[in-house]
């Protein structure tokens, strides 16, 4: 790849000379000293931004007036919302978001043929890198044959989608593929992958040095923030613009500094850290913004507690959650195996451009919290957001309080279980997953749970008998030194055998648990639960058998299969008993923090990160015999239920039209606060009753080979008919209803998928209300692509979280905020309402409009709304009609 920067950024472009090496790089001091402004007190996060504004100035895109805004921003107090054009060095994918947006650059390149364009046109200009992880399901475990049995289902199941990823490696350039079973994307990027500083050649074929900065298809990208990695989540249809060429349009964030003071206590873990970290920024509330961590406490936080803090940003709703560089992240970048030159390259450029974190370093911020670590105590999240903390000491209590509260239900109900010799009861733990990049990529934890299950295997402890235990590491460099501390074996004779090197539980991949157990909770009507070290706990994402989920650090998951239950309380409570019928409490099996430091020194070794990441892209023998076709427009297979053609492109002209009024809504769904992704596309397994499963059965697919929505992502008629189908979603048009359901045109109950086809029968648009935080969650494309295949025009919300909204409008739906006060609620809708939106044929970036509703008995209500087009190129896209309909257009025009 060949990097080009703007012409008019001479002033700015100075030489570094490190070791035998010179390199030129855009400096910040000289900006500041060509009188651009003062930027010594702008967060590091915002530097890499400043950076990205200097290299690419070119006087049209990026312009020297966005280049002072910088300046301004600092002198406002750390406010100056103006839109840039940002251009992220490369982009991250992994399978579930990756084969979608492969399917859209297959189908771009056919809809460029047909505007007589070149197919190879569409190309990534940036680096792309896709890692499969997504895909690998828990079907065996708890025996030395589940990695084997697991990989060898997930090829059977998902041969068609890795076939056809083969061939886009093969098509494309700039694209390449990590295969399955090589671990997480996350995990594979901090530990590989980012460079922290990366270089390139501009079209002088110089040497140019820079911040390396990503965005990525799945929000948890946010992870390698923890290396000073700039980059965050993104829908698939922006990660696809960003690739072939499209600036990113965004508006200056504000960037909220997070203090950290003190050290961890003993018998804390960074898991505990990161779960009051996202419970404190939910409360301050920062969604859209950068945040920064300083302070001295950082002199005390390894990296891989950094890289766990930055990867749960979207469960506290930021943009993303920044460390500076400093010591700690070239002691990192060493450990992992860069490259000695690299990890020179990082600290000097860091230093000379004013980026690296010192003992002086004291920037301003938007606004401020602190957090002192000594006060930090053993907590888990649950049940139902990452944000409801519960420390370990109220867990019983806690628990208690849900079953009343939340889930309307009592507790001590015991159902006898078939062909067993215990009962199924509300509480009980029949998931507890170590999983998720998010802690397994932290060998602190990870040790941790390996030293726990040493100790209750000494006692003669094993896990309940209704607890499903699995371990699924992040990388292959998980296993290497837990193997190495021989802790593997001991987390073997307690049921916590590796199932493979995926995302499994956290992405809903659990597969199914024991058929009596699940007879059991549903004859009960119990309220199980999982524990895993996840980042996320959605109802009815983890498990269609589970209720409450609960966010845990790994040696936490070891306790709680041991303990068997939720309804405990760990610190005082006993977790079971030994060989010799003593109780055993959690302080006899809990390892130092010395005991765990010793193991993470002798262990976690730069040979090992060296050995591991030897052959990344190569794969097993079974990746490397997938056979795939040299062509380079893609001979779509029209039996397929995994790839089809999408509909997006097909027909297109180089036509455009105004955004249009709308006119004669119905309402598809009412929905409530915190609609995540998942309630609006789930991920996970569904039944053969939904309109998805009838469509596969109508296709002769058998039921054990649905697989999940994940893999389906490349069809269009599966996602749309799993379109607001999560099990848990309630539609407030409807009473005490769960799933994806609503009224149709009679007035009848009906699935959303089949209303919606009804109502674009008749010709008549739809529109969806909803409250705070609509989107929270995964940056899932489809929960855009569903919206918009289903005929909704708009999304009226309280709030939007970030993700979600651009996807939105990259799909050409737009969103709408409530103002003055009114909601759903305050309005009575029950939607049997009629909705027209006008002043949309003449809008301007985050504009009012009025908005009329009409009542079922036929009176009127007049509200506001604040039209969430939050820039001049996002009405671009919605007279486009979506993100990749204008860069296709405007490709056919440079041809």
């Amino acid at each position: 790849m060949t990097i080009v920067v703007g012409q008019d950024s001479a002033q700015t472009r100075k030489t570094l000379k490190v070791g035998d090496q010179e390199i030129a790089y855009y400096s910040i001091p000289a900006a500041q000293a060509a009188g651009l402004g003062d930027f010594s007190k702008l967060p590091a996060a915002l530097k890499v931004v400043l950076e990205n504004m200097l290299r690419f100035e070119d006087g049209k895109t990026v312009t020297v007036d966005d280049i002072k805004a910088f300046a301004e921003w600092g002198a406002k107090g750390g406010k100056n919302p103006r839109e840039i054009a940002y251009r992220p060095a490369r982009v991250l994918m992994q399978d579930f978001t990756g084969v979608p947006a492969v399917v859209d650059l297959a189908a771009m390149r056919d809809g460029l043929v047909a505007l007589g364009g070149d197919p190879e046109k569409i190309n990534p200009l940036n680096p792309v890198d896709l890692v499969i992880d997504h895909s690998v399901m828990i079907d065996e475990f708890g025996n030395p044959r589940a990695f084997q049995m697991n990989v060898d289902r997930e090829y059977e199941r998902n041969m068609e989608r890795y076939t056809f990823l083969k061939w886009g490696q093969k098509a494309f350039d700039n694209f390449r593929v990590v295969p399955p079973g090589t671990g997480i994307c996350h995990q594979v990027n901090l530990e590989y992958l980012a460079q922290t500083v990366w270089t390139d050649v501009d079209q002088n074929g110089a040497n140019v040095a820079y911040p390396d900065t990503l965005v990525g298809t799945d929000s948890h990208t946010t992870m390698v923030n923890g290396a000073a990695v700039l980059g965050w989540g993104v829908g698939g249809i922006e990660a696809e613009a960003a690739m072939l060429g499209q600036p990113i349009s965004m508006l200056i964030p504000e960037v909220v500094g997070f203090e950290l003071t003190g050290e961890m206590m003993e018998g804390t873990t960074g898991t505990d850290l990161v779960l009051k970290v996202v419970e404190m920024l939910r409360e301050k509330g920062v969604v859209g913004k950068f945040v920064e961590f300083y302070g001295a406490g950082l002199d005390k936080l390894p990296l891989a507690d950094r890289a766990t803090i930055a990867n749960m940003a979207p469960e506290y709703g930021a943009t993303c959650g920044f460390f500076p560089i400093d010591n700690e992240t070239l002691r990192y970048l060493k450990t992992t195996g860069r490259e000695m030159d690299r990890i020179a390259l990082v600290e000097a450029y860091a230093k000379e451009n004013g980026f690296w974190r010192g003992d002086d370093y004291a920037p301003v911020y938007t606004d401020t919290l602190h957090l002192d670590m000594g006060t930090i105590v053993p907590a888990i999240s649950g049940p139902k957001r990452p944000q409801d903390y519960v420390a370990l000491t109220e867990g019983q209590t806690a628990f208690r309080r849900e079953m009343e509260e939340t889930f309307k239900r009592p507790m001590g109900k015991e159902v006898a279980v078939a062909g067993e010799d215990y009962t199924m009861e509300s509480g009980k733990v029949v998931i507890a997953s170590i999983t998720s990049c998010t802690n397994t990529s932290n060998p602190y934890v990870m040790i941790g749970a390996g030293l726990v299950a040493r100790k209750a295997a000494a006692l003669g402890m094993d896990r309940k008998p209704w607890v499903k235990t699995s371990l699924a590491p992040g990388s292959q460099v998980v296993s290497a030194y837990l193997e190495a501390a021989g802790l593997q074996d001991d987390l073997d004779k307690i049921g916590f055998n590796l199932v493979g090197y995926g995302c499994t539980t956290c992405i809903g991949n659990s597969g199914p648990i024991q058929k009596e157990l699940s007879d059991a909770i549903a004859e009960g009507d119990l309220v199980a639960t999982s524990v895993l070290s996840g980042n996320r706990n959605f109802e009815g994402r983890i498990s269609p058998d589970v209720r409450a989920n609960y966010l845990a650090s790994p040696p936490l998951v070891v306790a709680y299969a041991l303990a068997g239950t939720l309804d405990i309380n760990l610190a005082t409570d006993a977790i079971g008993q030994d060989k010799d019928g003593n109780d055993v409490f959690l302080k006899d099996i809990w390892p130092t923090s010395q005991e765990v430091a010793e193991l993470v020194e002798q262990t976690v070794t730069r040979d090992a990160f060296l050995e591991k990441y030897a052959d990344v892209f190569k794969g097993d023998e079974k990746w490397q015999s997938v056979e795939t076709t040299e062509e380079k427009t893609y001979d779509w297979p029209p039996t397929s239920t995994y790839v089809q053609n999408p509909p997006y492109f097909q027909g297109i002209t180089m036509d455009t039209k105004k955004i249009e009024n709308i006119e004669g809504a119905k309402v598809l769904a009412v929905l409530g606060d915190m609609i995540t992704t998942d309630h609006i596309s789930p991920a996970g397994s569904f039944k053969d009753t939904t309109p998805a499963g009838q469509y596969l059965m109508d296709r002769q697919v058998p039921v054990r080979e649905f697989n999940s929505y994940g893999s389906r992502r490349g069809n269009h008629e599966v996602m749309m008919r799993g379109t607001f189908a999560n099990i848990r979603i309630k539609n407030e048009m409807l009473d005490g209803v769960e799933g994806g359901y609503t009224k149709g045109p009679d007035g009848q109950q009906t699935s959303i998928f089949d209303a919606a086809m009804a109502y674009q029968e008749q010709g008549t648009p739809l529109v969806i209300f909803g409250g705070e935080q609509y989107g929270a969650g995964s940056s899932r494309d489809w929960a855009a692509k569903g919206t918009a295949l289903l005929g909704v025009k708009a999304v009226i919300a309280e709030s939007f979280e970030r993700i979600h909204r651009s996807n939105l409008v990259g799909m050409g739906v737009i969103p709408f905020e409530f103002t003055g006060g009114d909601t759903r609620k305050s309005l009575g809708l029950t939607g049997d309402e009629t909705v027209a939106i006008h002043g949309l044929d003449t809008i301007q970036p985050l504009q009012e409009v009025p908005a009329t509703i009409t009542m079922a008995d036929g009176s009127t209500k007049q509200i506001t709304l604040k039209c969430r087009i939050d820039t001049m190129i996002e009405i671009e896209y919605i007279e486009n009609g979506g993100v990749l309909h204008y860069v296709l257009r405007n490709l056919a025009k440079a041809a």
